[in-house]
């Protein structure tokens, strides 16, 4: 198996460690949108790559995944070129009945890969379809 097959299927070339994986993978990003007409294959951004799992994994009413790494700047985790640190929003029937931690666990094993593959942060927002977007309510004070 060749880099660009190792590469396309998400494993580490032999001999390569994840930093040099995630170089080599940036690297390439950086010349396919550069080249777009050249490139017969064109790999997906990290929050391409989490979005269509998340979308296959929960068939979700709402999702947005969120590239926050450019606050980090700086931090610990934080690499030039982004996509460390994330932010998930997503509906989905699937978390009817499940709690927080629960939520947040099957979160985590979707993206399982992506989470040991670059990502230095996740934070999560999972609600069922019933449950009102706790950024929409109003506090009422004295």
């Amino acid at each position: 198996m060749n880099v660009r097959h190792c590469l396309q299927a998400g494993k580490t070339p032999p001999g390569e460690s994840e930093a040099i994986r995630y170089e080599i993978v940036a690297l390439l990003r950086k010349v396919l949108t550069t080249f777009p007409g050249r490139a017969k294959t064109r790999i997906m951004s990290m929050r391409e790559t989490m979005e269509a799992r998340l979308r296959e994994t929960f068939s979700p009413q709402q999702l947005e995944v969120i590239d926050e790494s450019e606050r980090h700047r700086g931090h610990s985790g934080w690499r030039e070129g982004g996509e460390t640190h994330f932010r998930v929003r997503i509906v989905a029937e699937a978390f009817t009945g499940m709690n927080r931690l629960a939520r947040h666990r099957a979160v985590n094993a979707c993206l399982d890969a992506e989470l040991k593959g670059g990502v230095h942060a996740l934070a999560i927002e999972a609600r069922s379809p019933d449950e009102t977007d706790p950024r929409t309510v109003k506090v009422s004070g004295p």
